[in-house]
């Protein structure tokens, strides 16, 4: 196969050099057939591919140089320069490069990890003891507890990385549970200028708290006594307590920039590691422009099991992020635990909300004035998001302040509301949050309330205004508490299908809890988030598709170490198949923004269920040519697959054998143009394996969606074996409705393979469109 490259080029605006300040970020895809046998010769090769494009005054400025997950480099250049690079022969794709960003303790109880258990999961699987999580993020606090390495054996000898050490990061910063950290910044500062390192550590050590608090989350260790603030007592524990981590730092103050994060996947796959958890996002893209999509294609190939967040931004429709088929895409669910922070009116209301505080509090039985932000002069806007510098002291001071979501950070809007002498805050939801509760580590006492009772205090303070008199209230904080129902409930912010690029692939896979989750956190960074926060936390509360991705990628260890031979594929497919549908009321899960009855769209194929995903029965696998086949499907053209997957694509068979929705998915999504027709159709083939127990045989039970006809053929699958594999086929028949043009129509419905001991679940999902 030849010598492929890709140039990952970072955007910035240099004023020093007038004929460079037009540079643009871009990702170059190269072949050649000369194959380097030495790295440094692999350097040069590039400089000197460079060097046909640049002007001999030109430095060049390589960025990263890579030789992992693909082989290339990143480098500094302008528009023009890429358009000359686009015109070598042996060029194959010019690519834009994306800033990604975040997509920001009970979990394990709740999902059913027992650590008492004499079977199960965590017991099969050794804790997950010699597996390797590599945390792709803002880096890590290597001090905290949910690092310790006690009782922990050597370090698995597959492992080749290394732990980076710097003034701020010490060689004993990496121990038996930490075995590996790295930092990347060549993207960013291509981007932004050297870094302050007043504010930005220079290493792999966390300046911001996600890294290190998604990085316990997959594989913390038990702690306790644990709490933030006095909230959420009790044992912090990630999914997988002994796999070992890996941190790899590349998000900071301005963003992740593509270039770093492809060096990172570059360097987990090298260094070894079993799964990659990724807990940022940005657009959505086709796959061959997406350099995430791109290099986690490469870690899947080589058997990394790639989990992501699906974004927040929910709960519109058509806002879930990391769509590729080859990855992990969780949603965020509630779990069974709030922090009850209800205001109380001065006309005896009570209305409900959400909020951590232990500071010094509101006076207990006293009422305080309560004002709307908004209403306080200025211009309006900016004072009702009680932007920074918007609210006038003589409007707040001593009062209980309403602000409204949105642009500034929730904590920021506190600390703007204290500095003007606010002695309380209500966070008020917009009409697109719903009634979602995000709870802060807030600054001074606070609550944040639904779009419906955030109404409904406006309401109350208007009519008092009207009859000249003054309004009131008070935040009556309630602590914690558990045994919430309904749980789980769709998280509101929780990002929503259907898949922008392949709706025929069911996008979220799954949810998993994410909102008001307790894990660790630096030392040097308050829980609230902002500077002028002093205070110091081993734990936070954060909430997030975030904090939902790790909890996969630490399952996913799990079921690993329990199923060394399963592939990436193998193991979602156990996830997705076993996860469930209704909450702890026995009702289908409800959405948080409006309190309906949720969909597929919301939450893939539902909860994930850890128990019930070691031992799923059957599972959907697919290998690397499968993918190659869905892609040609996709009408990529031959480049654009190789871009992906360094592999030259006979794309007359695939074609011939099916269609995109043909990917051997363990879900359903059948995409239909009406056009005017009455009834129209289509198929799917899947092939299972048996997982499960030899000698088996499992029939099918069809709930199909409103309005359709689906037959599967056969109706049972009979397996004499462990391991052996079985296709079944899937008719889908729609009849038309009634549509106004433009507009679609999604019903939802299952098929269950079930030997009565094993029930293998998967969403079939069917959508009508009339086209404009």
């Amino acid at each position: 196969m030849g010598f492929f490259l890709f140039f990952f080029l970072s955007l910035l605006s240099l004023a020093s050099s007038a004929s460079r300040v037009d540079q643009k970020t871009f990702i170059v895809r190269v072949q050649n057939e000369a194959k380097p046998s030495v790295f440094t010769t692999h350097k040069h090769w590039y400089e000197s591919s460079l060097s046909s494009v640049l002007s001999p005054s030109t430095p060049t400025q390589l960025l990263h140089v890579y030789d992992g997950v693909f082989h290339g480099f990143s480098a500094k250049l302008s528009p023009t320069e890429a358009l000359k690079l686009q015109t070598l022969p042996h060029v194959l794709a010019v690519i834009p490069e994306q800033v990604r960003h975040l997509q920001t303790t009970r979990s394990p109880l709740f999902l059913g990890l027992k650590t008492t258990d004499s079977a199960g999961l965590l017991k099969e699987s050794d804790f997950g003891s010699d597996l390797v999580i590599g945390v792709i993020d803002t880096g890590i606090w290597p001090e905290r507890q949910s690092f310790n390495d006690r009782n922990l054996g050597p370090i698995p000898s597959k492992w080749k990385g290394q732990c980076v050490t710097t003034n701020d990061f010490g060689s004993n910063s990496c121990n038996k549970k930490l075995i590996g950290a790295r930092y990347f910044c060549s993207g960013y500062e291509a981007s932004n200028g050297k870094m302050n390192e007043t504010s930005e550590f220079r290493s792999p050590r966390d300046s911001d708290g996600h890294g290190t608090h998604t990085a316990s989350i997959a594989a913390g260790r038990y702690v306790f006594p644990a709490s933030t603030l006095g909230y959420a007592k009790g044992v912090a524990a990630g999914m997988a307590p002994k796999a070992r981590l890996a941190a790899y730092k590349v998000c900071w103050n301005a963003g992740c920039y593509d270039s770093d994060i492809l060096a990172a996947f570059d360097s987990a796959v090298a260094d070894g590691v079993d799964v990659i958890s990724l807990s940022v996002g940005g657009a959505v893209v086709p796959y061959y422009l997406d350099a995430i999509a791109i290099g986690a294609y490469g870690a899947a190939e080589k058997g990394i099991f790639v989990s992501a967040s699906a974004g927040n931004g929910g709960p519109g429709g058509l806002t879930v992020t990391n769509v590729a088929p080859w990855v992990a895409t969780v949603g965020a669910g509630t779990i069974d635990r709030d922090f009850p922070a209800d205001v109380k009116l001065g006309n005896g209301k009570v209305v409900t909300g959400a909020g951590v505080y232990n500071g010094r509090g509101l006076s207990s039985g006293r009422m305080y004035p309560l004002v709307y932000a908004g209403s306080g002069g200025g211009d309006g806007y900016s004072s009702s998001l009680c932007l920074e510098g918007s609210l006038d002291p003589d409007f707040v001071k001593g009062k209980i302040v309403l602000c409204d979501r949105g642009i500034n950070s929730r904590a920021a809007k506190g600390e703007v509301v204290k500095k003007a002498g606010g002695v309380g805050m209500i966070l008020a939801n917009g009409v697109f949050d719903g009634e979602g509760l995000v709870v802060d580590c807030h600054v001074l006492p606070a609550t944040a309330v639904g779009a419906s009772n955030a109404d409904e205090i406006r309401q109350y303070i208007d009519s008092a205004s009207k009859s000249k008199s003054s309004a009131t209230a008070t935040i009556l904080f309630k602590g914690t508490r558990l045994g919430v129902r309904p749980a789980p409930v769709v998280a509101s912010f929780s990002a929503r299908g259907p898949n922008p690029e392949t709706p025929e692939i069911l996008k979220p896979d799954v949810i998993a809890p994410g909102l008001n989750i307790l894990a660790a956190w630096p030392d040097k960074v308050g829980p609230a988030g902002i500077p002028s926060d002093n205070r110091r936390t081993e734990f936070n509360i954060l909430s997030g598709t975030s904090m939902a991705c790790p909890h996969v990628s630490g399952l996913a260890a799990l079921l690993k170490a329990a199923h060394p031979d399963w592939s990436p594929a193998a193991i979602k497919s156990a996830l997705m198949t076993t996860a469930y549908t209704v909450d702890n009321r026995g009702e289908t899960m409800v959405d948080e923004s409006n309190g309906n009855t949720s969909t597929v769209l919301d939450f893939g194929s539902g909860h994930v269920h850890p128990t019930k995903a070691m031992n799923p029965g059957l599972v959907y696998d697919i290998t690397p040519m499968d993918y190659v086949d869905f892609l040609c499907n996709s009408n990529y053209t031959i480049n654009n697959i190789l871009v992906i997957t360094r592999r030259n694509a006979d794309c007359s068979e695939a074609k011939r054998a099916g269609h995109v929705g043909n990917l051997n998915y363990p879900s359903f999504s059948a995409v239909f143009q009406q056009y005017g027709k009455h009834t129209t159709s289509t198929h799917f083939i899947r092939q299972v394996t048996n997982v499960g127990d030899p000698n088996s045989v499992y029939k099918v039970t069809v709930r199909p969606p409103s309005g359709t006809l689906v037959t599967v053929e056969p109706k049972q699958l009979v397996f004499r074996r462990v391991g052996q594999k079985l296709n079944f086929l899937v008719r889908v028949e729609a009849t038309a409705g009634k549509l106004v043009p433009g507009s679609t129509n999604m019903k939802s419905g299952s098929i269950v393979w079930s030997d009565g001991k094993h029930n293998v679940t998967s969403p079939i999902v069917v959508t009508m469109q009339q086209p404009l």
